[in-house]
């Protein structure tokens, strides 16, 4: 529910937004049976032109919820952030994951009480690269280290930074008043969802209070940092695209 006079704390701007839940409406792309759901973010954000290049969504689980796999040339990583799915009689529980290169067929189903994270991108071929293979892990094996020698801040890295791989999922865990170190502005554009605690995310030339629930989009070159706040740790799972040719527009 949001507060009176339409108050919201979702931003969209040309290179970034936040989008927080208060404002969320039901909503799936094709492929998921009767879930429900809602489009975090997509191409449609800014019409296609000059967004972002990927889609972000959650999944919620029950009857009728199960997807058979993207379209042919899309990739797709599943986050389980509660509650578990069934993976063709294997069980994803929270904090699960599993990719899907671009036309892996599969059953993947999900009951009342699953919260899924869903990221999709168009898979962008190399020659002389295989694609990379169906891949299911869980963050407590990820690789995890210190990011740049902190370890009041650590990232852990979901998939293998090789590549065939044209995206990276990874998760941020902050403890309280732990920060990024600079002003990141990159390439990579992001997509972000808070999976607890609090913090300030400064994106761009605006500085924003986000709270577990909050989805955030930053665009290639938009300056970004974070800083974690309050009692408890912060943690973020986020999405960027890597290994390919910045002038290669048909993406």
């Amino acid at each position: 529910m949001s507060g009176p006079f339409g108050e919201t704390r979702t931003r969209v701007e040309w290179n970034h937004a936040l989008i927080a839940a208060d404002g969320h409406v039901p909503g799936l792309p094709p492929g998921w049976g009767t879930a429900r759901g809602v489009v975090l973010i997509s191409p449609a954000m800014r019409g296609g032109a000059g967004g972002p290049r990927f889609c972000q969504y959650l999944v919620e689980g029950g009857d009728g919820c199960v997807c058979h796999g993207p379209a042919e040339d899309v990739q797709r990583l599943v986050y389980v952030l509660a509650g578990t799915a069934e993976l063709e009689g294997d069980t994803l529980a929270a904090d699960d994951f599993v990719y899907f290169p671009p036309g892996d067929e599969h059953t993947l189903s999900a009951p009342d009480g699953a919260r899924l994270l869903v990221f999709d991108k168009p898979y962008e071929p190399v020659e002389g690269l295989d694609p990379p293979a169906r891949r299911t892990g869980s963050l407590a094996d990820a690789p995890t280290e210190p990011f740049l020698g902190d370890s009041d801040a650590m990232l852990a890295t979901l998939l293998p930074i090789e590549p065939a791989f044209d995206m990276a999922v990874n998760v941020f865990t902050y403890q309280s008043g732990a920060a990024l170190p600079f002003v990141e502005t990159h390439v990579m554009e992001h997509g972000l969802y808070m999976r607890s605690g609090q913090g300030v995310y400064r994106l761009g030339e605006k500085w924003y209070p986000v709270q577990e629930g909050d989805t955030i989009w930053m665009a290639s070159y938009c300056p970004q940092w974070f800083v974690a706040m309050g009692k408890s740790p912060a943690s973020y799972i986020y999405y960027k695209d890597i290994h390919r040719d910045p002038l290669d527009l048909s993406v």
